[in-house]
């Protein structure tokens, strides 16, 4: 069945349970809650354009960059006001999902 030393207590809702944990569980990296002033590509693609310039002040549910993806422009919205503090790609360059698009402040 296995050692009972590879068993590991995972507590849910307060109550712990138990179990022996899959490789994969155990090293998962952490939750990390999205940082709202970081603008991130939502999917894979080409950037077909970057409407705005660093200084430049953007309000919530404006558009930061325009992402292609197959075949559609999918716009990059500013989740909170601010001010554009970097832009981290340009038009035609790859990116992958996650990647750091645009910071504001």
């Amino acid at each position: 069945m296995g050692d009972p030393d590879d068993l590991r207590v995972l507590v849910v809702d307060g109550t712990g349970y138990r179990t022996r944990l899959t490789r994969k569980f155990a090293t998962r990296r952490p939750h990390q809650p999205r940082d709202p002033m970081r603008v991130l590509a939502h999917i894979p693609g080409v950037i077909a354009s970057v409407p705005v310039a660093v200084g430049q002040r953007v309000s919530r549910g404006e558009p930061v960059v325009v992402l292609e993806a197959m075949k559609m422009r999918n716009a990059v919205i500013a989740t909170r006001g601010g001010v554009v503090t970097a832009v981290h790609v340009r038009p035609g360059q790859m990116v992958a999902r996650g990647e750091l698009l645009a910071e504001l402040g």
